[in-house]
């Protein structure tokens, strides 16, 4: 089967990770985008790139007709469909096939039997494979469903059937909070998959989450390429996966990988898919079948030394798979973490903005990036904010995790909030490196990995005041008279006349004001610190690292300025604090407190209250949606809403005031 042009339809990664290993191939490769996308890394890299429509991705990446278009014009003869968007689509991957373009993945057929997480557990129950207790029924009747989720007994777990990722999931404790609940997993469903249909499942306590790569082909042959844990999530979205799962024992690797398989041959699977168990105790229970490729799959290629996306390339061109069964390695250890912009410190709120600096670590032995976004690329309200991939691999589990730590250390993002910090405390946690793991360790462990902001200390004051006045010296020094280059204007930007050299450096810290005074010496400074006086003296290197010697100690540093704010990397931790420049306006941050106001960038989906209305403390009062998830604002106090300043519909902007709530008398 002729395979000599590919379509990759979709963006970010996947779609550079896939046209890399296509051009390997000797494939060539078409990149599409949207109005938002236009120079995006995907299409930067692509051989050729079409548009396909608007930013919003239901006017472009959504759009089959558009696709399709694009790869008739540009010649393509098969599309991948990457992950997410359409990638789980039986209407495309039909509509592909019709056109008579080789679709790289599985048969439309498999993408609906296992597409409906209803009729995947219908399917497993007919081949014996352990369901956990729950229903998955076609009548959504809410009475129904609340009746059926007293039986199985609380807690449950409302789950969309069309779909995954976390959106549509929701964990419900006590009978009281079902309703709310299974309309707000209902109205998340709808907007992410189109289908607003869910089922219900007893909600295990420590349970993991354990999925196996299966892969078949078109000669009757399937395989399974070992199991990843997947056990650390925040809202049931995957937050560290690695390969294998710790501590499981070969014959249950054996078991799940059987079960797989079986799994993929009673729909005539073709293609890469995985299939998702939760296992708890000594049992194990099918949850569902993602029929595509999933975004943690370089762990499964760290272990076997397979190129998966290869696999799916030579499957789609109708070759057997590469390997059996028993040719199969299973080599050393992998761990991924995903790099998002999103702040921990709100709720893991996704962030909106451009990457004013990105520092990635390629550098770091065993590690491998996969990333979509450049420094200078924004993080868009219309896509999944995710930034990189981390990937860091090791003869065995102690050396993956020490990789991942530096790779971590070594990560720097400036210009929006991430995740770098909580994921590098999840790879310092002892719980981490003792392999105990469950879908509760975030909650379990959020005092240590999610710990209180500190006040910024000494070492970041005085990496953050040396930046400054190196920076200061080279701009004095640049603008010294070439024709008087032993003036001391130009060579000592810290001289005074008659008066001892020193200047004053301002800071802003969570609001409090930090004085900073630095005396000039022959090699250096004294800075004045809130912890008594401190030497310092250093030297900028080409990178922009900065090598400073604090006391005496020497150590490696960036300082990163964006406005007035500085970001100090240095020993793996990061700081943020303001520079307070007197010769500039000073800037005060508008405070939210009291004040109820979109959390960030989204479309109002639902007002809950109306003009004049009494809420108590706690009452949700309208409803966010941004990134295909729901933020609910809710009372802070006991009030009357006297104005709402939106409807359904509207896009808000972050900070924009929604509603006022004023006191009741």
């Amino acid at each position: 089967m002729s395979l000599r042009k590919l379509l990759v339809a979709n963006r970010g990664e996947i779609a550079v990770r896939v046209m890399r290993t296509a051009k390997a191939m000797g494939i060539a490769t078409v990149a599409v985008y949207s109005d938002a996308d236009a120079r995006a890394l995907h299409v930067e890299v692509a051989d050729e790139a079409w548009p396909i429509g608007p930013a919003p991705a239901r006017e472009s990446y959504l759009r089959i007709d558009a696709i399709l278009e694009a790869a008739k014009k540009s010649g393509a003869d098969a599309i991948h469909p990457g992950y997410g968007f359409l990638s789980e689509n039986a209407e495309f991957a039909d509509a592909c096939v019709n056109a008579g373009i080789i679709f790289v993945g599985p048969p439309a057929s498999a993408i609906r039997a296992m597409g409906s997480k209803s009729a995947a557990k219908a399917l497993m129950e007919k081949a014996s494979v352990p369901l956990v207790p729950g229903y998955h029924g076609t009548d959504q009747d809410p009475t129904l469903l609340a009746r059926e989720a007293d039986r199985i007994g609380y807690p449950v777990l409302i789950k969309a059937s069309a779909g995954g990722g976390g959106k549509g999931m929701k964990v419900v404790n006590v009978a009281g909070e079902f309703a709310d609940a299974l309309a707000s997993a209902q109205r998340e469903a709808k907007g992410a998959f189109g289908d607003d249909r869910v089922l219900i499942e007893k909600y295990l306590t420590r349970p993991r989450h354990i999925e196996v790569q299966v892969f078949a082909d078109t000669h009757g042959n399937a395989v399974y390429l070992h199991e990843r844990d997947c056990s650390i999530q925040r809202r049931h979205q995957k937050v560290v996966e690695e390969a294998p799962a710790p501590g499981l024992p070969p014959e249950r690797r054996a078991a799940m990988g059987k079960a797989a398989v079986d799994a993929a041959k009673a729909v005539g699977y073709v293609g890469a898919g995985t299939v998702e168990f939760i296992a708890e105790g000594d049992g194990f229970f099918f949850m569902e079948m993602n029929t595509r490729l999933q975004v943690e799959h370089p762990v499964t290629e760290a272990i076997t030394g397979q190129d998966l996306v290869e696999w799916q390339l030579r499957v789609a061109r109708g070759e057997p798979l590469p390997l059996t069964q028993e040719q199969i390695p299973l080599q050393g250890a992998a761990i991924e973490v995903r790099l998002y912009a999103e702040d921990p410190q709100r709720d893991f709120l996704p962030q909106v903005g451009r990457l004013d600096h990105l520092r990635l670590p390629v550098d770091v032995p065993g590690v491998r990036v996969d990333a979509g976004v450049r420094a200078g690329d924004s993080v868009s309200i219309h896509y999944d904010p995710m930034i990189a991939k981390i990937i860091a691999a090791g003869t065995d589990r102690a050396e993956a995790v020490g990789r991942l730590a530096a790779a971590l250390a070594a990560t720097e993002v400036v210009g929006l909030a991430t995740n770098r910090t909580f994921l590098a405390a999840i790879a310092g946690h002892p719980a981490f490196a003792a392999a105990d793991l469950d879908t509760g360790f975030i909650a379990r462990h959020a005092a240590d990995l999610l710990p209180m902001p500190e006040p910024a200390d000494d070492r970041t004051l005085a990496l953050a005041a040396l930046s400054i006045l190196l920076e200061e010296a080279r701009v004095s020094a640049a603008a010294a008279d070439p024709a008087d280059p032993f003036s001391p204007w130009g060579l000592a930007p810290g001289w005074r006349l008659n008066r001892a050299a020193h200047v004053d450096l301002t800071f802003s810290d969570q609001g409090a004001r930090i004085a900073v005074r630095a005396h000039y010496r022959p090699n250096g400074f004294v800075l004045d610190l809130p912890g008594g006086p401190l030497p310092v003296e250093g030297t900028r290197e080409a990178d922009g690292t900065l090598a400073a010697r604090l006391a005496g100690v020497r150590l490696k540093a960036r300082v990163v300025r964006s406005g007035m704010k500085l970001t100090v990397f240095a020993g793996g931790t990061e700081r943020a604090i303001d520079f307070v420049d007197p010769r500039v306006a000073s800037i005060d941050a508008t405070g939210t407190a009291g004040r109820l106001v979109a959390p960030m960038p989204g479309t109002v989906i639902r007002i809950a209250v109306e003009d004049g209305q009494e809420v108590t403390k706690g009452t949700a009062l309208v409803v966010v949606e941004a990134m295909k998830m729901e933020h609910t604002v809710t009372a802070p106090r006991d009030g009357r809403v006297a104005k709402l300043h939106f409807s359904v519909g509207d896009l808000v902007d972050e900070g924009a005031e929604l509603l006022v709530l004023e006191e009741l008398n």
